[in-house]
Protein backbone atom coordinates (compact mmCIF):
# COMPACT_ATOMS: atom_id res chain seq x y z
CA UNK A 1 0.00 0.00 0.00
CA UNK A 2 1.77 3.52 -1.07
CA UNK A 3 0.18 7.28 -1.41
CA UNK A 4 -1.95 7.59 1.68
CA UNK A 5 -3.80 10.55 -0.43
CA UNK A 6 -7.25 10.44 0.02
CA UNK A 7 -9.06 13.69 -0.72
CA UNK A 8 -11.07 15.32 1.52
CA UNK A 9 -8.43 14.21 4.36
CA UNK A 10 -5.77 16.36 5.84
CA UNK A 11 -3.03 16.53 3.56
CA UNK A 12 -0.56 13.43 3.62
CA UNK A 13 3.05 14.38 5.27
CA UNK A 14 5.28 13.12 7.94
CA UNK A 15 3.61 13.99 11.15
CA UNK A 16 6.30 13.67 14.20
CA UNK A 17 4.27 12.95 17.62
CA UNK A 18 6.50 13.28 20.51
CA UNK A 19 5.90 11.18 23.45
CA UNK A 20 6.96 11.83 26.97
CA UNK A 21 6.69 8.93 28.97
CA UNK A 22 6.67 9.94 32.90
CA UNK A 23 8.77 7.91 35.25
CA UNK A 24 6.72 5.29 36.22
CA UNK A 25 4.73 4.78 33.65
CA UNK A 26 2.32 2.10 32.37
CA UNK A 27 3.98 0.07 29.95
CA UNK A 28 0.56 -0.89 28.19
CA UNK A 29 -0.18 2.84 28.08
CA UNK A 30 2.92 3.82 26.30
CA UNK A 31 2.76 0.61 23.61
CA UNK A 32 -0.75 1.22 22.89
CA UNK A 33 0.20 5.17 21.84
CA UNK A 34 3.24 4.39 19.84
CA UNK A 35 2.76 1.36 18.17
CA UNK A 36 -0.15 2.14 16.34
CA UNK A 37 2.05 4.91 14.66
CA UNK A 38 5.19 1.66 14.05
CA UNK A 39 2.36 -0.24 12.13
CA UNK A 40 0.80 2.30 10.10
CA UNK A 41 4.54 3.26 8.78
CA UNK A 42 4.65 -0.75 8.70
CA UNK A 43 1.95 -1.21 6.61
CA UNK A 44 1.38 1.86 4.33
CA UNK A 45 5.13 0.93 3.28
CA UNK A 46 5.90 4.81 4.08
CA UNK A 47 6.99 7.16 6.90
CA UNK A 48 3.72 8.41 8.25
CA UNK A 49 4.55 8.58 11.81
CA UNK A 50 8.08 9.62 13.34
CA UNK A 51 7.97 9.12 17.22
CA UNK A 52 10.02 10.91 19.40
CA UNK A 53 10.86 9.56 22.41
CA UNK A 54 11.56 12.00 25.30
CA UNK A 55 12.82 12.35 28.69
CA UNK A 56 13.85 14.38 31.74
CA UNK A 57 17.29 13.55 30.61
CA UNK A 58 18.71 11.54 27.74
CA UNK A 59 19.22 8.86 29.92
CA UNK A 60 16.04 5.95 29.89
CA UNK A 61 12.93 6.44 31.26
CA UNK A 62 12.12 3.66 33.67
CA UNK A 63 7.76 2.52 33.55
CA UNK A 64 6.15 0.93 36.27
CA UNK A 65 7.79 -2.60 35.38
CA UNK A 66 10.43 -3.97 33.80
CA UNK A 67 10.54 -1.88 30.45
CA UNK A 68 12.57 1.11 29.76
CA UNK A 69 12.47 3.76 26.67
CA UNK A 70 15.31 5.04 25.10
CA UNK A 71 15.11 8.98 24.49
CA UNK A 72 15.51 10.98 21.78
CA UNK A 73 15.30 13.98 23.29
CA UNK A 74 14.96 15.80 26.41
CA UNK A 75 12.87 18.11 28.41
CA UNK A 76 13.89 21.79 27.50
CA UNK A 77 14.94 20.84 24.12
CA UNK A 78 12.79 23.27 21.24
CA UNK A 79 11.32 20.47 19.49
CA UNK A 80 9.23 20.78 15.91
CA UNK A 81 6.34 18.54 16.63
CA UNK A 82 2.83 18.07 15.48
CA UNK A 83 1.86 16.13 18.58
CA UNK A 84 3.00 15.78 22.39
CA UNK A 85 1.44 13.19 24.16
CA UNK A 86 2.57 12.53 28.64
CA UNK A 87 2.58 9.08 29.23
CA UNK A 88 2.19 9.41 33.26
CA UNK A 89 1.14 6.53 35.69
CA UNK A 90 1.77 6.06 39.63
CA UNK A 91 0.69 8.97 41.44
CA UNK A 92 0.36 12.38 39.13
CA UNK A 93 -1.58 14.10 41.11
CA UNK A 94 1.69 14.71 43.17
CA UNK A 95 4.12 15.84 40.34
CA UNK A 96 5.58 19.20 40.73
CA UNK A 97 8.53 19.27 38.19
CA UNK A 98 7.92 22.74 37.64
CA UNK A 99 11.11 22.66 34.36
CA UNK A 100 8.57 19.79 33.02
CA UNK A 101 5.53 21.97 33.57
CA UNK A 102 6.63 25.24 32.04
CA UNK A 103 8.33 23.51 28.95
CA UNK A 104 4.93 22.14 28.42
CA UNK A 105 3.30 25.10 28.89
CA UNK A 106 5.91 26.54 26.10
CA UNK A 107 5.27 23.69 24.08
CA UNK A 108 1.45 24.14 23.38
CA UNK A 109 2.26 28.10 23.03
CA UNK A 110 3.90 27.30 19.82
CA UNK A 111 0.42 25.52 18.47
CA UNK A 112 1.49 21.80 19.19
CA UNK A 113 -1.04 19.81 20.31
CA UNK A 114 -1.02 18.18 23.59
CA UNK A 115 -1.84 14.69 24.49
CA UNK A 116 -2.24 13.09 27.72
CA UNK A 117 -2.42 9.59 28.48
CA UNK A 118 -3.64 7.21 31.71
CA UNK A 119 -2.31 10.05 34.47
CA UNK A 120 -0.85 12.57 31.49
CA UNK A 121 -4.12 14.73 31.30
CA UNK A 122 -3.18 14.98 35.33
CA UNK A 123 0.23 16.82 34.25
CA UNK A 124 -1.37 19.17 31.43
CA UNK A 125 -4.16 20.29 33.78
CA UNK A 126 -1.19 21.32 36.20
CA UNK A 127 0.68 22.94 33.42
CA UNK A 128 -2.58 25.18 33.42
CA UNK A 129 -3.02 23.57 29.44
CA UNK A 130 -6.83 22.06 29.91
CA UNK A 131 -9.09 25.01 30.75
CA UNK A 132 -11.98 25.38 29.09
CA UNK A 133 -11.26 22.11 27.05
CA UNK A 134 -13.41 18.95 27.59
CA UNK A 135 -10.81 16.08 28.81
CA UNK A 136 -10.88 12.79 30.02
CA UNK A 137 -8.50 10.82 32.70
CA UNK A 138 -7.79 7.30 33.92
CA UNK A 139 -10.58 6.19 36.36
CA UNK A 140 -8.26 5.51 39.00
CA UNK A 141 -7.30 9.96 38.78
CA UNK A 142 -10.53 11.50 38.14
CA UNK A 143 -12.29 11.97 41.75
CA UNK A 144 -8.59 12.86 42.81
CA UNK A 145 -8.70 15.55 39.65
CA UNK A 146 -12.01 16.69 39.79
CA UNK A 147 -12.12 17.67 43.62
CA UNK A 148 -8.26 19.51 42.86
CA UNK A 149 -9.91 21.34 40.16
CA UNK A 150 -13.53 21.51 40.02
CA UNK A 151 -13.72 23.84 37.32
CA UNK A 152 -12.51 21.31 34.86
CA UNK A 153 -14.57 19.63 32.23
CA UNK A 154 -13.74 15.65 32.97
CA UNK A 155 -15.57 13.27 31.40
CA UNK A 156 -15.85 9.25 31.58
CA UNK A 157 -14.67 8.47 28.35
CA UNK A 158 -12.10 6.70 26.83
CA UNK A 159 -10.83 9.42 24.90
CA UNK A 160 -11.35 13.03 24.07
CA UNK A 161 -10.29 14.95 21.41
CA UNK A 162 -10.97 18.69 21.65
CA UNK A 163 -9.42 21.49 19.49
CA UNK A 164 -5.41 20.79 20.25
CA UNK A 165 -6.09 18.93 23.60
CA UNK A 166 -6.10 14.96 23.14
CA UNK A 167 -7.00 13.25 26.68
CA UNK A 168 -7.49 9.49 26.96
CA UNK A 169 -8.03 6.84 29.93
CA UNK A 170 -4.95 4.62 29.10
CA UNK A 171 -4.71 0.93 29.32
CA UNK A 172 -5.72 -0.43 25.83
CA UNK A 173 -7.72 3.15 24.87
CA UNK A 174 -5.10 4.63 23.04
CA UNK A 175 -5.61 1.62 20.11
CA UNK A 176 -9.04 3.79 19.99
CA UNK A 177 -7.70 6.94 20.31
CA UNK A 178 -5.06 6.52 17.87
CA UNK A 179 -7.35 4.25 15.51
CA UNK A 180 -9.66 7.67 15.27
CA UNK A 181 -6.70 9.94 14.57
CA UNK A 182 -4.91 7.92 11.69
CA UNK A 183 -8.48 7.62 10.44
CA UNK A 184 -8.30 11.52 10.30
CA UNK A 185 -5.18 11.68 9.11
CA UNK A 186 -5.73 9.03 6.30
CA UNK A 187 -9.38 7.19 6.22
CA UNK A 188 -11.10 4.76 7.88
CA UNK A 189 -10.40 1.99 5.79
CA UNK A 190 -6.45 2.03 6.71
CA UNK A 191 -7.15 2.77 10.18
CA UNK A 192 -9.17 -0.28 10.18
CA UNK A 193 -6.13 -2.52 8.83
CA UNK A 194 -3.38 -0.82 11.44
CA UNK A 195 -5.92 -1.68 14.34
CA UNK A 196 -6.41 -5.14 12.84
CA UNK A 197 -2.87 -5.34 12.87
CA UNK A 198 -2.83 -5.81 16.75
CA UNK A 199 -6.27 -7.79 16.62
CA UNK A 200 -8.18 -5.13 17.98
CA UNK A 201 -11.46 -5.85 15.52
CA UNK A 202 -13.57 -3.84 17.95
CA UNK A 203 -12.47 -0.45 17.18
CA UNK A 204 -14.40 1.32 20.51
CA UNK A 205 -15.66 5.42 20.00
CA UNK A 206 -14.72 7.86 21.85
CA UNK A 207 -18.19 8.12 24.29
CA UNK A 208 -18.16 4.62 25.09
CA UNK A 209 -17.03 0.96 26.00
CA UNK A 210 -17.96 -1.29 22.84
CA UNK A 211 -18.71 -0.50 19.21
CA UNK A 212 -21.95 -1.92 19.78
CA UNK A 213 -22.61 1.17 22.26
CA UNK A 214 -22.05 3.27 19.07
CA UNK A 215 -24.45 1.05 17.02
CA UNK A 216 -27.00 1.05 19.88
CA UNK A 217 -26.55 5.28 20.41
CA UNK A 218 -26.63 5.98 16.17
CA UNK A 219 -29.95 3.30 15.86
CA UNK A 220 -28.50 1.58 12.96
CA UNK A 221 -25.68 -0.51 11.74
CA UNK A 222 -24.06 1.26 8.50
CA UNK A 223 -20.77 0.87 8.27
CA UNK A 224 -20.26 4.48 6.27
CA UNK A 225 -22.85 6.30 8.62
CA UNK A 226 -20.85 4.29 11.84
CA UNK A 227 -17.31 5.74 10.37
CA UNK A 228 -18.69 9.69 10.08
CA UNK A 229 -20.70 9.36 13.62
CA UNK A 230 -17.25 8.45 15.24
CA UNK A 231 -15.56 11.17 13.73
CA UNK A 232 -18.25 13.79 14.94
CA UNK A 233 -17.59 12.30 18.31
CA UNK A 234 -14.03 12.48 18.16
CA UNK A 235 -14.62 16.31 16.49
CA UNK A 236 -17.06 18.19 18.82
CA UNK A 237 -15.16 21.51 19.39
CA UNK A 238 -13.48 21.99 15.70
CA UNK A 239 -16.42 20.51 13.28
CA UNK A 240 -15.16 19.18 10.26
CA UNK A 241 -16.66 19.34 6.83
CA UNK A 242 -18.87 17.56 4.91
CA UNK A 243 -15.72 16.35 2.79
CA UNK A 244 -13.86 15.46 5.17
CA UNK A 245 -16.70 12.80 6.95
CA UNK A 246 -17.21 11.49 3.89
CA UNK A 247 -13.82 10.39 2.84
CA UNK A 248 -13.48 9.09 6.51
CA UNK A 249 -16.66 6.94 5.33
CA UNK A 250 -15.23 6.14 2.34
CA UNK A 251 -18.53 7.49 0.52
CA UNK A 252 -19.03 10.46 -1.15
CA UNK A 253 -20.58 13.62 -0.01
CA UNK A 254 -23.42 12.92 -1.53
CA UNK A 255 -24.23 9.52 -0.73
CA UNK A 256 -23.27 10.30 2.54
CA UNK A 257 -26.16 12.46 2.74
CA UNK A 258 -28.93 10.69 1.18
CA UNK A 259 -27.77 7.09 3.69
CA UNK A 260 -28.08 9.46 6.96
CA UNK A 261 -31.34 10.91 5.27
CA UNK A 262 -32.85 7.30 5.23
CA UNK A 263 -31.45 6.10 8.20
CA UNK A 264 -31.97 8.60 10.64
CA UNK A 265 -34.31 10.79 8.74
CA UNK A 266 -31.28 13.97 8.75
CA UNK A 267 -28.71 15.05 6.66
CA UNK A 268 -25.35 14.69 7.62
CA UNK A 269 -24.48 17.57 8.86
CA UNK A 270 -27.90 18.16 10.58
CA UNK A 271 -26.80 15.53 12.92
CA UNK A 272 -23.45 16.60 14.00
CA UNK A 273 -25.07 19.86 14.78
CA UNK A 274 -27.84 18.61 16.56
CA UNK A 275 -24.82 16.21 18.28
CA UNK A 276 -23.10 19.51 19.21
CA UNK A 277 -26.13 20.87 20.73
CA UNK A 278 -26.47 17.53 23.00
CA UNK A 279 -23.11 17.93 24.40
CA UNK A 280 -23.81 21.79 24.84
CA UNK A 281 -26.57 20.97 26.66
CA UNK A 282 -24.85 18.61 29.11
CA UNK A 283 -21.80 21.48 29.82
CA UNK A 284 -24.76 23.92 30.79
CA UNK A 285 -26.38 21.19 32.93
CA UNK A 286 -22.94 20.30 34.15
CA UNK A 287 -20.38 22.34 33.91
CA UNK A 288 -19.84 26.23 35.56
CA UNK A 289 -19.10 27.77 32.26
CA UNK A 290 -19.95 31.08 30.55
CA UNK A 291 -21.99 30.82 27.41
CA UNK A 292 -18.77 32.20 25.47
CA UNK A 293 -17.00 28.88 26.59
CA UNK A 294 -19.31 26.58 26.36
CA UNK A 295 -19.83 27.77 22.51
CA UNK A 296 -16.44 27.20 22.01
CA UNK A 297 -16.41 23.97 23.12
CA UNK A 298 -18.92 22.99 21.38
CA UNK A 299 -17.33 24.11 17.70
CA UNK A 300 -19.69 27.73 17.88
CA UNK A 301 -17.77 30.18 16.56
CA UNK A 302 -19.38 32.78 19.19
CA UNK A 303 -22.11 32.73 21.94
CA UNK A 304 -24.50 34.74 19.77
CA UNK A 305 -24.24 32.24 17.03
CA UNK A 306 -24.32 29.46 19.80
CA UNK A 307 -27.45 30.89 21.32
CA UNK A 308 -29.38 31.60 18.20
CA UNK A 309 -28.69 27.68 17.34
CA UNK A 310 -29.76 26.52 20.07
CA UNK A 311 -32.98 28.47 20.81
CA UNK A 312 -34.21 27.57 17.44
CA UNK A 313 -33.74 23.20 18.29
CA UNK A 314 -35.05 23.79 22.27
CA UNK A 315 -37.15 26.47 21.79
CA UNK A 316 -35.84 28.81 24.86
CA UNK A 317 -32.40 30.48 24.89
CA UNK A 318 -29.43 28.44 26.60
CA UNK A 319 -29.85 31.05 29.67
CA UNK A 320 -32.86 29.93 30.50
CA UNK A 321 -32.11 26.29 30.56
CA UNK A 322 -29.36 26.65 32.49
Amino acid sequence: MSNMDTSGLEPVRIRRIGILPLPGFAALSYASTAEMMRAANLLSRERLYDVVNIGLSRAPMQSSGAVQVICDAQVGDDLDLDYLFVVAGGDPMSFEDRNVLAWLARMARKGIRMGGVSGGPVILARAGLMTGRRMTVHWEHAAALAEMSPQLLIERSLYVIDRDRVTCAGGTAPIDLMHALIARHHGAPFARLVSDWFMHTEVRPSAGPQRGGLVDRVGCNVPAILDAVEMMESHIADPVALGDLAATAGVSARQLNRLFQERLGRSTMGYYRDLRLETARALLRNAPLSLTEIALATGFANSSHFSKVYAKAFGEPPSAYR
